[in-house]
């Protein structure tokens, strides 16, 4: 397991190595100077698509940034540690899944009330796949220009490097699960 705060006192020595401010790496991330704050103090855990960004942000893989950081095989993120985002619209998600080195995968739990369109998400690196599960509600899932209903118990499997969308058109809350992997192209 990766200790949150061993992963922020990293962060700030790769920061300060490359003479880089706080805002500066948060720009160069795409991440907010709040959140690599909070990273760098050891107070939030990251998810794998925002540790991608930092260390796409300081030129390093995501295995190099966590090397010598893994102290344990096995990564237990409790419930109390999920990331959980109310999204604009009413829509709620929470990153079920720990960081783990080198591996570009989430799982997330998402609910959308009803009559909610999540919107349209653009395609993601070739070699990306996505898992959809269906736990209750009716889920309106757009992948390229195909539209998929499906319902409790359903699921879905597609690969993820075409755009693709999620809306509730349905009269009751929408919860489902993306299992997802991700494909990210490194910068130089």
């Amino acid at each position: 397991m990766i200790d949150p705060e061993s992963l922020g006192r990293r962060l700030h020595e790769l920061r300060a190595d490359r003479g880089l401010a706080l805002t500066a790496l948060a720009r160069q991330a795409g991440v907010s100077t709040s959140m690599l704050s909070a990273i760098e103090r050891g107070e939030k855990t990251p998810t794998v698509v925002v540790l991608s960004r930092i260390a796409d942000g300081l030129g390093l893989s995501v295995s190099r940034l966590l090397a010598d950081l893994e102290t344990d095989r096995v990564i237990v993120r409790r419930a109390a540690e999920q990331d959980h985002v109310a999204e604009p619209g009413g829509w709620h998600r929470a990153v079920l899944t720990p960081v783990v080195p080198g591996v570009n995968f989430e799982w997330i739990r998402t609910t959308l009330p009803p009559g909610c369109d999540a919107g349209r998400f653009p395609a993601y690196a070739p070699g990306s796949h996505e898992f959809v599960a269906v736990e209750s509600g009716e889920l309106c899932l757009g992948v390229g220009e195909a539209q998929y209903v499906l319902t409790a118990g359903d699921s879905v499997y597609f690969p993820a490097d075409v755009g693709h969308s999620y809306a509730n058109r349905g009269e009751h809350p929408c919860v489902y699960s993306v299992a997802a992997l991700i494909m990210r192209p490194r910068a130089a």
